[in-house]
Parts: structure tokens; sequence; C-alpha cells
């Protein structure tokens, strides 16, 4: 690979037309520069200038001539990258994670009306586990997350009660046996609301189904495959509200909240969570899944 140094030194003695001059331009000795031009002779194996020993000038070979015309922009690129790279960027980057089984349908022009108010700002946004989000906080991959949680788990900037409900489908298994659950993956705090109820009532129980994604988890039970603990807004019209008299009572509410990392926010964040508090709010989360 070619040194650019080397390089730089080969046009400052071309364009000088001496060791000697080039040597002062670049404050080096002259032993240094001749030392530098031939190591880059060796390395491509190419004698690069004329050296006249009387007169101690210098010219470039028709090789030299060459790898000059290849130096010069190889230099000139060096320095675009350099001056590009120090330069600051014009876009920041805000990066927003929302739980798996979020609805962004909501959302979606919140999104795409932030990003169109804020052009020097690049939104990114991911889904994840709520657990997999709050990692991502610490770990510094995410600046702000909406995640569900135990109610008042920790600081937040914003948060809403969610309401839940056993839901099931027309053609449920029967109620003699072990409770089939449809249940998001573990680490959901859904799966531990149902799964605790049931342990504490005594009622027996089994996993019929598992998905990540809340349109899985909605399909499961209108299909009859078992029942599940949802948010109040996330029942569909095909599923049916399991009452206590049945066996399922009612379970404490959960959280959505907002959080980011403990610092001052800066204005693109504090702008987002005002948008998020707005469109979240004027319905609250049961419009929205968490």
């Amino acid at each position: 690979m070619l040194d650019l140094e080397l390089l730089r030194t080969l046009v400052c003695v071309v364009d000088e037309g001496s060791f000697t001059r080039a040597a002062s331009r670049v404050h080096r000795t002259q032993s240094t520069v001749s030392q530098q031009v031939r190591k880059l002779e060796q390395g491509v194996g190419k004698t690069l200038l004329w050296r006249d020993r009387a007169g101690g000038n210098v010219s470039a070979t028709e090789d030299g001539e060459v790898m000059v015309a290849y130096a010069r922009r190889l230099l000139a690129i060096a320095g675009e990258a350099e001056h590009v790279l120090s330069a600051p960027r014009k876009a920041s980057v805000l990066r927003l994670g929302i739980p798996e089984d979020f609805d962004v349908a909501q959302l979606t022009a919140l999104l795409a009306g932030f990003a169109a108010s804020h052009a020097d700002v690049r939104l990114e946004t991911s889904s994840g586990m709520s657990m997999d989000l709050r990692q991502g906080l610490e770990s510094g991959d995410l600046d702000l997350a909406l995640v569900k949680r135990e109610p008042a788990d920790g600081p937040c900037l914003a948060a809403w009660p969610e309401r839940l409900v056993w839901v099931g489908g027309a053609q449920r298994a029967s109620e003699g046996g072990a409770v089939p659950l449809v249940l998001f993956p573990q680490g959901c705090i859904y799966r531990k609301r149902a799964i605790y109820a049931l342990e504490s009532a005594g009622r027996p129980w089994h996993i019929a189904y598992h998905s990540h994604s809340l349109a899985g988890v909605q399909a499961a039970v209108a299909a009859g495959l078992g029942v599940s603990l949802l948010p109040a807004f996330a029942r569909l019209d095909t599923h049916e509200v399991l009452s206590e008299d049945a066996g399922f009572g009612p379970v404490p509410p959960t959280e959505l909240a907002i959080v980011g990392k403990p610092r001052a926010l800066n204005a693109a964040e504090q702008h987002l969570v005002e948008a998020l508090k707005q469109a979240i709010g004027q319905d609250g989360p049961d419009a929205s899944p968490a």
C-alpha cells in the first residue's frame, strides 16, 4: 500500500527540483528526504527521479511522472476526506425504541411529522422487548424508549396505566382442564401477570402458543388456541372478555412509560417526548398497543 507521507515527499521534491529545497520546505534533513524517496522507489520497484549529482538538481523519470500524477490525486482525496470528517456533522441521530408488539399505526404520522420539522435530526426507530429496550438505554444504543413495565418502576418522562383483560376466542378449549395460554416471549410483563394470576388461583396451565407480535397473539386467541392477558385496547371484536365468574380474576394494571438516559435531554429529544406525550395522551394508552 502506498504511503501518503512518501508520496507527499516525492511531489515536494519534483516541485522544488531539489532535495535540498524540498528538505527545507518540509522541515526535514536532506538525508531524510532522500531516504523517503528511495523507500518509495523500492516499494514500487521503479526509478522515479533522475539525480544530477553535479548540480544537485533532480527531475522525474517517465515512471516518476506517472507516480507524481497519481500522488497528487491521492493526496487531494486524502485531504478531502480529512476535511469532511473533521467538519461538524449536519445531522444528529436520535434513536427511539418501541416495544416489539407495539402498533405503530398511531405513531406513523407523528414520526413523519417530527422528521419533517427536524431536518437536522435523523430519527432511527427500532423495536424489541421492553427489557431489551432498557438494556439499549443503559448501553447507549438508544436515546429514548417506550417500555411496558410495573407501575412507577423508576423515573420516567411520562407514563400511562394500561388496563389488562383476559380474552379468549369463541371456540375456547374446555375450562375443565389446564388453561391453554397464548403468550408473548419470556420477559414480557403481560406473560408474567397471566402466569402469576393463574398460579395464585391454583389453576393449572400450559403454553399453547407464543408469538413476538401482537397480531400473532390476537390471531391465535381468535382462532381458539387459548386465552391471553392483553391491554383492553388490544381486544378484537372476535375476542370474548373472560369474567371472574369463569375463573379469570382481574389483575393489576401495567404501565406504558417513556424513559431516557439519566441526563438532561437535548432540544430534539424534548420535542420528540412532547410529541409522543401528545400522541399517546390524546386517547390514552388504550388507543395504542404497548
